[in-house]
């Protein structure tokens, strides 16, 4: 039976410690290097900045500070320094991470929902609860051991357990809205945006959920203090990682190829680019050369869902334009008589 709080054990699971937070040092700096030109092109002006990237920037930028003073932590130190200090800066940046990484999901989920008043309150109300609990304070307390540097003491593993399952909940309440808003019939035209937010979000939250699983678990079991905090930081990488993936992912399908789809009652659904003239010319085709003349034929549309949708690059929408469901799309050149 292992002796978790021996001090030989403590020993073994802090070096545990620092040689994982050494590789997931570098898994994130991969990760941010590689997705570096996303935020130059911001820089550089070569993107419209809108006010929700500033989640998906602080979340990035805040798990990078955690990661470097983690690493200070576990590796670089060769002299005495405020532990508790640098600990307190950590859990900080790494809460404040993983509670954006949720806020980046919920405000798209907002977005496929059209700002509705009914799911902006109630998420907004869900969100601050989270937050109340990331920024509960300082649960844990680490000091200067000499030839071990900053080790961690003690962690009050009930808040922590709280925090994570409320987490996991969170993140089964946004894929659970954004997955009915999407299955409903009404958005069954939107077929290529439908299918890359419902995917994006079911990986989301499959990752971010067997993250959060396994550090709420290390957490119940509090086996010690450094043990009951070690998946942690894991959990924080992975749902900031997929967050700003997703975040990425649909301002660029916005950014290239942003489509405003349209259902048909009369056969197949069209796409169409904003760029393209905003009326939809007929297809003509010339029939059978009858005895009263040239009968042209026409593909007409009415929308069994008559809107037209168009979302910018935070996801949300930009354009909604109704039409008559009785009304008929003919190009003027054919209101002539027949020839």
């Amino acid at each position: 039976m292992v002796d978790w709080h021996s001090p030989a054990e403590l020993a073994r699971d802090a070096d545990a410690f620092s040689k994982l937070i050494h590789s997931l040092l570098g898994l994130y700096i991969w990760e941010f290097v590689t997705s570096l030109d996303f935020d130059i092109a911001f820089i550089t002006r070569k993107r419209v900045f809108r006010w929700p990237l500033t989640f998906y920037f602080l979340g990035r930028y805040c798990l990078l500070a955690a990661l470097i003073g983690m690493y200070t932590c576990a590796q670089a130190v060769s002299r005495k320094i405020n532990c508790q200090g640098l600990y307190t800066f950590n859990q900080c940046m790494g809460n404040l991470a993983i509670g954006l990484a949720s806020v980046n999901l919920s405000l798209r989920t907002m977005a496929v929902w059209g700002q509705r008043w009914y799911i902006v309150v109630p998420l907004t109300a869900i969100i601050l609860g989270h937050w109340s609990l990331l920024l509960h304070g300082i649960l844990l307390t680490a000091a200067w051991v000499p030839e071990a540097g900053c080790v961690i003491t003690s962690t009050d593993s009930r808040i922590l357990s709280v925090t994570f399952i409320y987490s996991m909940s969170l993140d089964l309440l946004v894929l659970i809205l954004t997955g009915w808003k999407l299955a409903h019939p009404s958005s069954s035209g939107k077929s290529k945006l439908v299918d890359m937010i419902f995917t994006d979000g079911l990986v989301y939250f499959i990752i971010a959920f067997l993250a959060n699983l396994i550090a709420t678990i290390f957490m119940t079991l509090n086996l010690n203090a450094v043990m009951s905090i070690i998946a942690n930081v894991p959990a924080a990488i992975a749902s900031t990682i997929v967050a700003s993936r997703v975040v990425r992912r649909l301002a660029n399908f916005s950014n290239d190829s942003a489509e405003m789809f349209a259902t048909t009652t009369t056969g197949s659904s069209f796409a169409f680019r904003p760029s393209q003239r905003s009326a939809m010319q007929p297809n003509v085709s010339l029939g059978k050369q009858q005895p009263s003349g040239v009968h042209v034929q026409m593909n007409s549309f009415s929308a069994a869902d008559p809107m037209a949708i168009q979302y910018d690059a935070a996801g949300r929408i930009v354009k909604e334009d109704h039409y008559d469901p009785e009304a008929q799309i003919i190009s003027d050149e054919f209101k002539r008589p027949p020839y």
